[in-house]
């Protein structure tokens, strides 16, 4: 996403400077009058309104979209907990992420981890501005804005790979935590100007979130699985979606709101913004499709859950390669990352017998994995691709990718175990069994989603 503001900026704001300053010596005017009218940026009032909707959609994406997905997923009596552990875990996350998670991810200095110098947003105003990928500024508010519903969405995610079992108050320390220890500083390598992937050669490639969402997100909720254990009466108990119904929705929400996510993430209301839009469009189509395919190839009826996984499945591959495919290229990635997904769902999972509920890691964690490391051969302009023929070396970016995954494997694994066993040694992480038996939403919320 973040392919960078640093740089850009820098070197932007100093080219303006010099030509300003140079054109106010010929005229006459003060070098000082110079210097404020070079920086008197002004947000493009287009890229505004476009990131402006995008932030929006991306809120629809978290709150009805993902609580509804997630929530449908569920047996019936853990449908409002479900709900609200999203719903409070995504606006936990935007106070964090005002109070000092924008300045611990994109502050104003920093290293190749994190960083720092803009705590509570002192630093910023309604004036200040935020570059975009060319001759462009955007309003800083608005960028901030944008980027913090990534990170609560972010958050949000991990709670499929413990749903039906983990306490509310859990979930209410273990988000400020992880957030700080995990979700900051990857974004941080990833997506800013000093960021350790960014300044890789070649740069790891991420348009929207492939490593710092999905792949972050997936591994977090298998270690959080795995501390919590499995459900109680899994794997022998049948545990099925109480509502398809409500999964379907959620569905169609997540994936009109992915378009804000993806196409957003250019900044800018151009081209690229139209090549990540038809790329969101065409990979998850061929995905929904190519996992009710498997279905039908294992023996199956082609069914609607299988339609929701592959939906997401394609969402979430095509999300580092939004921008960085051809169409026919994402169609490809979605195609494939569909078969990856449903292969670690339907069997590995089984086999291993981990219990993540809502198939977090199956789909997020692996889809991000194949999306990530895909993008770097969908990239190619020979496949169709927007890398430079002239500097393009599929190798090299190979490379590049397969070490950004496993950073952000290792990265995700050793941050959620220190955040997953500083919260269990506090307030404990799983319900009891009698609250477990009887549902999260009486037992945790005093309230019933049906009557």
């Amino acid at each position: 996403m973040i392919r960078t503001i640093a740089k850009g900026a820098a070197g932007l704001g100093a080219s303006l400077f010099v030509a300003t300053a140079a054109l106010a010596q010929d005229a006459g005017v003060p070098i000082e009058a110079a210097t404020e009218e070079a920086a008197a940026a002004v947000a493009n009032p287009g890229n505004n309104a476009w990131m402006m909707t995008s932030t929006v959609l991306v809120l629809l994406m978290i709150l009805p979209g993902l609580a509804l997905f997630y929530g449908g997923l569920t047996r019936s009596k853990n449908m409002l907990s479900t709900m609200t552990q999203i719903g409070a875990t995504a606006a936990l996350a935007m106070v964090v992420w005002i109070i000092w998670g924008y300045s611990t991810a994109f502050g104003p200095e920093g290293n190749a981890f994190f960083s720092w110098g803009n705590l509570f947003l002192s630093a910023t105003d309604a004036d200040s501005t935020a570059p975009t990928f060319s001759d462009e500024v955007i309003s800083e508010y608005v960028f901030i804005c944008f980027q913090m519903t990534f990170a609560a969405i972010t958050a949000a995610l991990i709670l499929g790979a413990t749903a039906e079992r983990m306490k509310f108050s859990a979930v209410m320390l273990f988000v400020p935590i992880w957030l700080t220890l995990v979700y900051f500083p990857i974004a941080h390598m990833v997506w800013a100007g000093q960021g350790l992937l960014f300044n890789m050669t070649p740069a790891a490639l991420d348009f929207a979130g492939g490593t710092v969402v999905h792949i972050n997100a997936g591994v977090s909720g298998l270690v959080l699985a795995y501390l919590l254990g499995k459900r109680k009466g899994y794997p022998a108990e049948l545990m099925p979606p109480h509502s398809m119904t409500l999964t379907m929705v959620g569905t169609g929400l997540l994936w009109v709101g992915w378009f804000g996510f993806n196409a957003g993430s250019e900044l800018e209301a151009d081209g690229t913004a139209g090549l990540a839009m038809i790329n969101t469009f065409v990979a998850t189509a061929m995905a929904g499709l190519t996992w009710m395919l498997m279905e039908r190839f294992a023996g199956h009826k082609g069914s609607a859950l299988g339609f929701c996984s592959g939906i997401i499945a394609g969402l979430v591959a095509v999300t580092p390669a939004a921008g960085n495919s051809g169409p026919f290229g994402a169609l490809i990635l979605g195609g494939v990352a569909s078969v990856v997904c449903y292969f670690m769902v339907a069997k590995v999972k089984g086999a291993i017998g981990y219990d993540d509920s809502l198939d977090a890691f199956g789909i997020h964690g692996i889809g991000g994995i194949v999306g990530a490391i895909g993008t770097g051969i969908v990239y190619s302009p020979a496949l169709g691709g927007p890398g430079d023929p002239a500097e393009y070396a599929m190798g090299a970016q190979l490379v590049t990718q397969v070490i950004a995954v496993a950073i952000a494997i290792a990265w995700a694994t050793i941050g959620t175990l220190i955040a997953g066993l500083i919260v269990k040694a506090t307030v404990g992480l799983r319900v009891s069994d009698e609250v477990e038996v009887e549902g999260l939403d009486i037992s945790e919320h005093g309230e019933r989603a049906y009557n």
